[in-house]
């Protein structure tokens, strides 16, 4: 069962960048200095499904609801502009309207 009563849809402007070795992700990571990225789509993938069965609302932040939860693996991980990797355990689920996206995190926003 769900926590969201309404169908959603992805918002497929944020895959890329969330992906490892896009270009997408290489602009954010020049822009940013460092970017949250998922091991790979497959755990992208999983890791939706996870938070919309077992996931926790964490809140409204800047108009967005947030959906988190903590995994027992690393799913992803940031990686700075110097190169440096930390293994991320947390995901969280942005949801505005009917479009949602999700995203590696250290922790819930």
């Amino acid at each position: 069962m769900s926590l969201i009563d309404r169908k959603l849809t992805l918002n497929t402007k944020h895959i890329a960048k969330h992906l490892p070795d896009t270009p997408q992700m290489g602009q954010l990571l020049q822009k940013e200095g460092s970017v949250h990225i998922f091991n790979d789509e497959a755990t992208m993938e999983a890791v939706t499904q996870a938070i919309l069965e077992k996931g926790e609302l964490t809140g409204v932040v800047r108009g967005h609801e947030r959906y988190g939860l903590y995994f027992s693996e690393p799913v992803g991980y940031r990686i700075s502009i110097d190169g440096s990797r930390i293994p991320l355990y947390y995901a969280e689920m942005k949801v505005k309207g009917n479009k949602y996206h999700v995203i590696p995190r250290t922790k819930p926003s």
